[in-house]
């Protein structure tokens, strides 16, 4: 078996990562590679047979300490060579010293486990047609509106480490919408939904309880042409978020393990209703 290079990836070659996660049927948003890039340029590996890019990782750093892994994968006809265990492995070394989370296969999990992660909770992607807002509702309002200081102090509960850099780009992604609920003159949510290969996804959707946090979902879904198909990622230990999901008919379709090295953070996931990606947590 030939070694394979490892290397960070250009802009252009992640757009060819996405593609690759496109064909696994990941549904990708058509404008994520932008905002994955600006989360850490260095983040994204390549490996490569001669000039042959044969596979991918992502090991994105945020801050000093946390580090998130995803877009794991290794093309169909260069699989059984153990060019995925390579890729595996420079990942986990690039975050060497973090805290680390990934989102995988639950079928996967004994293997991530051989490398020191554990189970923190189950992800659930669930899909459908969701009710829309009939008329405007004051407390839902363009997140663009809101100061960007008070929207990263509010997503520190649920998530790690500083992630400004991603979060500018992800809110103002092309084609995507972002709203902001406001109650008693402060931010108690956001959301984001955005275009993908197939119909639309809503992450992250965050609200300090459950009716904003349908508030929330019905805005957003009413941003879309009618009937159109949304994809919400949901903690399937948050059971109010599950009961958000069940309401307005989006069924599970997939199953995600998160998983963490070190002791899981802490994270307000009784007011987290929608993960922000799985590729970058």
């Amino acid at each position: 078996m030939n070694p394979i290079a490892i290397r960070p990836m250009s802009r252009g070659e992640l757009d060819l990562g996405i593609d690759w996660a496109a064909a696994e049927g990941w549904n990708p948003g058509l404008h994520d590679a932008d905002s994955f890039y600006a989360a850490d340029p260095q983040g994204f590996l390549v490996g490569l047979l001669g000039d042959e890019p044969v596979g991918m990782i992502s090991a994105v750093r945020y801050g000093r300490s946390f580090g998130f892994i995803g877009l794991y994968l290794v093309r169909p006809a260069f699989r059984g060579r153990g060019y995925g265990l390579a890729l595996w492995q420079a990942g986990v070394q690039a975050l060497a010293g973090r805290l680390v989370g990934l989102d995988g296969v639950v079928a996967q999990q004994h293997n991530y486990r051989r490398s020191g992660f554990s189970l923190a909770w189950n992800n659930l992607r669930c899909a459908g047609v969701p009710q829309q807002a009939t008329g405007q509702d004051e407390a839902i309002v363009p997140l663009a509106q809101w100061p960007i200081d008070e929207l990263l102090r509010y997503d520190a509960a649920f998530f790690p480490e500083d992630r400004s850099a991603f979060l500018r780009s992800w809110i103002a992604q092309r084609g995507s919408t972002a709203l902001g609920a406001v109650h008693g003159g402060r931010l108690a949510g956001y959301g984001v939904i955005r275009p993908c290969r197939a119909g639309f996804k809503i992450g992250p959707l965050f609200a300090d309880d459950a009716a904003l946090a349908d508030r929330l979902l019905r805005a957003l879904a009413a941003t879309v042409s009618e009937g159109s198909r949304v994809q919400l990622d949901i903690p399937a230990i948050n059971p109010a978020a599950v009961a958000l999901a069940a309401a307005h008919g989006l069924q599970p379709v997939f199953e995600t393990a998160r998983m963490y090295i070190a002791t899981p953070p802490a994270l307000a996931i009784d007011r987290l209703y929608g993960v922000t990606t799985f590729e970058l947590g």
